[in-house]
């Protein structure tokens, strides 16, 4: 059910915000950077949990702002460790968060928009279509939420973050800039920015616009065809952001910011995945000195006509590669005894509202 509220979200006021506020409640100053403490570091899902705080303030705080936090509403745990949740946002949309673990790594991914606008033809994130972006504190709950979930069940902290989850990252700009800055806060979460990825299908001029705000996290291009006749055909915004512009802007990102710059690109049975389609793809990665090209098994969609390249078109594939001096890797799919494919679980609860739920408190 939707809520709404005419009191302010209280995780949209800055630290000086609130200084001030702590001040004209007539508290002391230094209520403010616990109230801070509260919202960033330890996470609270409410003023009642802030216990170091006089219950006449807390009170008072929960007249004057509203606290709206995303909400687990469904756990996937696939038996290859990766653990699949479903968040629910305070008016009532869902969006995905995944926690990865591989090896060493421990590897949160995380949605920025509620479903999606650009319509890959192979995503199910695709065929909700964009219903809204997220403000920063919801995509902070993400990683917040997940980050407590590979402590309960790993005993550390998480690794990485990538913002590969739902919705184009780089058009909503401000909110996940925003996030990022909490993530990064040391007074917040305190993550280096160094292990942090943003995905983007290629949205040119924000490209140079991350380049001019002189960001320091890392960036990977969901490229997926390495000509503008194919990625067309399955990205409708090659059509305004051909690949010769999105080189241009990459470059420019580069040598501002000299950030690692990977490639992301699924291999799609009998579309990309053949011996023409592997020396396009070394051309594109002989631009830039791009660190690495990950390829990713397909996690089929019912939605979508393409399936996954079998294993000796993808050996072959690796193999041409490999023999081209590309740095290159296979991300195996992960999580294939649940809805493993970005934006399908979304679409499973989305298409029956009495899915049951299962919660776990890892909080």
């Amino acid at each position: 059910m939707k809520q709404t509220s005419t009191r302010p979200n209280i995780r949209h006021l800055s630290l000086s915000d609130l200084q001030e506020y702590v001040v004209r409640a007539g508290q002391p100053a230094y209520r403010a950077r616990q109230l801070y403490g509260w919202l960033w570091q330890k996470h609270a899902l409410g003023f009642e949990e802030m216990s170091d705080l006089p219950k006449v303030f807390r009170e008072k705080l929960m007249a004057d702002f509203s606290f709206p936090v995303a909400k687990l509403e469904l756990l996937q745990q696939s038996r290859d460790g990766t653990v699949k949740c479903l968040f629910r946002l305070s008016d009532g949309k869902a969006v995905e968060g995944v926690l990865i673990p591989a090896g060493e790594r421990l590897t949160a991914c995380v949605s920025s928009q509620a479903g999606c606008s650009l319509g890959c033809t192979f995503c199910a994130t695709g065929h909700l279509g964009l219903q809204r972006n997220l403000m920063m504190d919801e995509i902070f709950d993400q990683v917040a939420f997940l980050n407590a979930l590979a402590m309960q069940q790993a005993g550390r902290r998480l690794t990485n973050i990538v913002f590969m989850g739902m919705g184009e990252p780089l058009l909503n700009y401000k909110q996940v800039m925003q996030a990022i800055e909490k993530i990064t806060d040391p007074h917040a979460l305190a993550f280096s920015p160094r292990r942090i990825t943003v995905s983007t299908a290629g949205i040119s001029k924000m490209i140079y616009r991350l380049a001019d705000d002189g960001v320091r996290f890392n960036l990977a291009i969901s490229l997926h065809a390495a000509t503008d006749e194919k990625r067309s055909q399955i990205m409708p915004i090659n059509q305004s952001n051909h690949l010769s512009s999105l080189m241009e802007a990459l470059a420019y990102f580069y040598q501002l910011t000299r950030n690692e710059i990977s490639i992301e690109y699924i291999l799609l049975n009998h579309f990309n995945d053949s011996l023409d389609d592997a020396k396009a793809l070394v051309k594109i990665y002989r631009k830039l000195p791009f660190k690495v090209v990950n390829l990713i098994e397909y996690n089929p969609v019912p939605s979508s006509p393409f399936s996954r390249a079998d294993s000796s078109t993808t050996d072959r594939f690796i193999a041409y590669l490999q023999q081209q001096r590309v740095n290159v890797r296979l991300r195996r799919s992960r999580g294939a005894d649940i809805d493993a494919a970005c934006g399908q679980l979304a679409n499973v609860v989305h298409a029956d509202a009495a899915l049951p739920t299962s919660h776990a408190d890892v909080h």
